[in-house]
């Protein structure tokens, strides 16, 4: 016998998977959360898998669960789309993730280098994904980037599971196909930084923590800190942003005593600290002479680049190491204006604000409706949770004065999306009511308004867009207001079009940042010129500084950086350096594509500080000659620029420096002891004496010392417009 749970809500009328006005008139004696089935009662068989997972729950409707795995299976197509169109993406992260599938010191440590000569500025787990993926499938672009794309899709499930708890399969739907067309996400779900694996990370623990209020047990809790835990290994502090909202809720929501309430907090705060701590323990305590250096720290200690260059550091803009930090107290800096409006603003917006003023009208909304419920109701506690996580990460993106980029906030993506899914299901239910159904039509009228605002910031791009989606929106706030006093099929439709023309305007977005490739350090979503932020390579740094900088990328496609080629991030052409993407695609690039070796005769060149350098067919094979006698091929100023060779030889390249060339390792005579062994046979030059585009240092940083070093004692050979320095034979007097 198959048993049938009850699903009433909010004011004891059906729920809101049925969609549809209550029959009769509305109840409200009393308050109820929904009755939300666990496990199977005892003597109740148990369905085949198969049919569980096509039919659902017993109490969804029948095309519940078919919507939802097809949601998941658009979302996994729409992502897949062109994905190889940005080869290797960011050459940063794809050198270490190719030196990880050869090495497996490097892949436990993240090194740059099959070599180990330095890691990334991050911990490594973003990376073992696409490691793994690399060691099956083989160093391409589809083996690097298909496991952010699973974690995108991944994040849509979690999201939908999570609003369609406590809410419906519509919410779900709704929400999850939110976070899907949102342009920065469609971006980060099929690039290789560690965004990807953090936004799903911060959504599964915002789903355990629900589930913990929902029946107080400890393991729901548990998992919520190995979450966190693993989302520090991925990105260090950003993971630990949402903390403060989630213990809150916990601790005043929980269905315990008080007492067990913070031993089971407790209990998670351990299972955080183990899950993102036995990584830390074992490199700070592993000799620093046998392991490699921590990139993006000046001492060589995890802890201290955890807690300055990528902590504190970004909030406050004093980054030893780094290139610069921003302006604080509403100032405008290099990496953009601070301030309340920062999400909003011409460099952030088209990136993940479209729904954003809605979702704050809704979760207002959500915790008015829900006022009245006890103190352990679940619904009012997914508002607090999702809501609140939303807020203290908008909050501290639009101070943070240190570095910021606009694909940042795909951290708040999924918050926003399940926001937008539970307020929307709420109003709904309560469209009777007219405050409900003029908030309701209010959120509406803020989402086009705001679509049209940023769609005219962008005003050759299908301009035509802007006023279908004004109109709409208005049109179908009108009927809305009116939700509760006519027919169900009006009622419907007005939703309907609302939710379109809400959803327009992203996912315009969204399908021309599917069209382009993206690659380098800073890219953006959106058509071309979308986003213009300030910053080394930005869109919005027209003349650079103090003339400047060689390889400047250009995440839009709006223009190079000090009157050089830009790389641009959009993938579209722009410069003059044709090259391959070192397996079988060619393409233009300003200062060419990262992993260079394949496709057009380029002449090679050197990479900046945010993008890769173009490698010519000639400079690999001088590289790939003997190149199993050493350690390291070469070594190169520059995380990126050593990057690109490494990819095109496959391998190990020396990034001397670090991501930005001002990191003290190797120091001077831990180099002339390398070379004096024979480990390393070229040195790259950087054409700007020491330093990436005179921003790796100081005269006497290390990268200036080695070079000046190298310059005076070694042989020139160059190759093409590429200047090497053969490390094995002394220059002549």
């Amino acid at each position: 016998m198959t048993t049938h749970y009850d699903r009433t809500t909010y004011e004891g009328g059906p729920g809101p998977s049925s969609w549809g006005p209550p029959p009769g008139p509305t109840v409200t004696t009393a308050v109820q959360e929904p009755v939300i089935p666990t496990e199977p009662r005892a003597g109740e068989p148990r369905q085949p898998f198969v049919r569980r997972l096509w039919r659902g729950r017993p109490e969804d409707p029948r095309w519940a669960r078919p919507a939802f795995l097809g949601l998941l299976a658009a979302t996994l197509l729409l992502y897949l789309y062109n994905l190889s169109a940005s080869g290797y993406a960011n050459s940063f992260y794809s050198a270490a993730v190719q030196a990880g599938s050869k090495s497996w010191k490097a892949f436990f440590f993240g090194s740059l280098d099959a070599g180990n000569a330095i890691t990334v500025d991050k911990p490594p787990a973003s990376l073992w994904p696409m490691e793994l993926s690399v060691r099956i499938l083989g160093l391409n672009s589809w083996a690097i980037l298909l496991p952010e794309v699973l974690m995108g899709v991944g994040a849509v499930a979690v999201v939908y599971a999570g609003v369609r708890r406590r809410f419906s399969p519509g919410a779900g739907l709704i929400a999850g196909a939110v976070l899907a067309l949102t342009p920065v996400a469609a971006l980060m779900f099929r690039f290789n930084n560690p965004d990807a694996m953090l936004a799903l990370l911060m959504a599964l623990a915002c789903y355990f923590v629900v589930r913990a209020v929902e029946d107080g047990r400890t393991r729901w809790l548990v998992w919520a800190g190995v979450a966190i835990g693993f989302a520090f290994l991925a990105k260090t502090l950003q993971a630990f942003l949402i903390l403060p909202p989630l213990a809150i809720v916990y601790a005043v929501c929980a269905p315990v005593p008080v007492r067990k309430r913070f031993a089971q907090l407790a209990a998670a705060t351990l299972a955080l600290v183990v899950s993102g701590g036995w990584w830390v323990a074992i490199v700070e305590l592993w000799p620093a002479s046998s392991r490699p250096y921590i990139g993006g720290s000046q001492n060589n200690s995890f802890l201290e680049l955890t807690f300055g260059y990528n902590g504190f550091g970004r909030l406050s803009g004093d980054e030893t190491g780094s290139v610069g930090g921003g302006g604080g107290g509403g100032g405008t800096g290099m990496w953009g204006a601070t301030g309340w409006n920062r999400m909003f603003n011409s460099e952030v917006g088209g990136q993940i604000s479209w729904l954003l003023p809605a979702a704050l009208v809704l979760f207002v909304a959500g915790l008015v409706a829900t006022r009245k419920l006890k103190r352990t109701s679940v619904t009012r506690a997914s508002f607090l949770v999702w809501g609140g996580s939303l807020l203290m990460t908008m909050v501290v993106f639009s101070y943070m004065a240190g570095i910021f980029h606009q694909y940042y906030t795909v951290a708040l993506a999924p918050y926003m999306a399940a926001v937008i899914g539970m307020g929307s299901a709420i109003l709904w239910e309560k469209r009777r009511e007219t405050w409900a159904s003029i908030t309701l039509a209010g959120a509406v009228v803020a989402s086009a308004v705001w679509s049209y605002v940023l769609l005219n910031r962008t005003s050759s791009y299908l301009p035509w867009l802007k006023y279908l989606v004004l109109i709409g929106g208005l049109t179908a706030a009108l009927g809305l207001i009116f939700a509760g006093r006519i027919n169900r099929q009006l009622a419907l439709g007005a939703a309907a079009v609302g939710l379109v023309a809400s959803l327009a305007g992203p996912t315009a977005y969204t399908l021309s940042t599917l069209q382009t490739g993206h690659t380098g350090s800073i890219v953006t979503a959106g058509p071309a010129g979308a986003s213009m932020m300030g910053g080394p390579g930005g869109g919005g740094m027209r003349g650079g500084f103090g003339g400047g900088m060689p390889g400047g990328q250009n995440g839009n496609g709006t223009g190079g950086f000090g009157g050089m080629p830009g790389q641009n991030g959009n993938g579209n052409t722009q410069g003059q350096n044709q090259q391959g993407n070192g397996n079988t695609q060619g393409r233009q690039n300003g200062n060419g594509f990262p992993g260079g070796g394949g496709g057009g005769g380029g002449g090679g060149g050197v990479g900046g500080l945010l993008n890769g350098a173009s490698v010519s067919s000639a400079a690999k094979k001088l590289l790939e000659t003997d190149s199993s006698k050493y350690t390291w091929v070469a070594a190169a100023i520059g995380a990126q620029n050593a990057a690109s060779y490494q990819l095109s030889t496959g391998d190990p390249v020396m990034a001397i420096g670090g991501f930005n060339g001002t990191d003290p390792s190797p120091t001077l005579a831990q180099f002339q002891k390398y070379v004096a062994d024979g480990k390393i046979h070229y040195f790259i030059s950087s054409g700007t004496g020491g330093g990436m585009g005179g921003m790796g240092g100081s005269s006497s940083g290390t990268s200036s010392q080695i070079t000046s070093w190298v310059e005076k004692n070694f042989k020139k050979v160059t190759v093409g417009s590429s200047t090497f320095y053969d490390l094995t034979q002394k220059a002549s007097s």
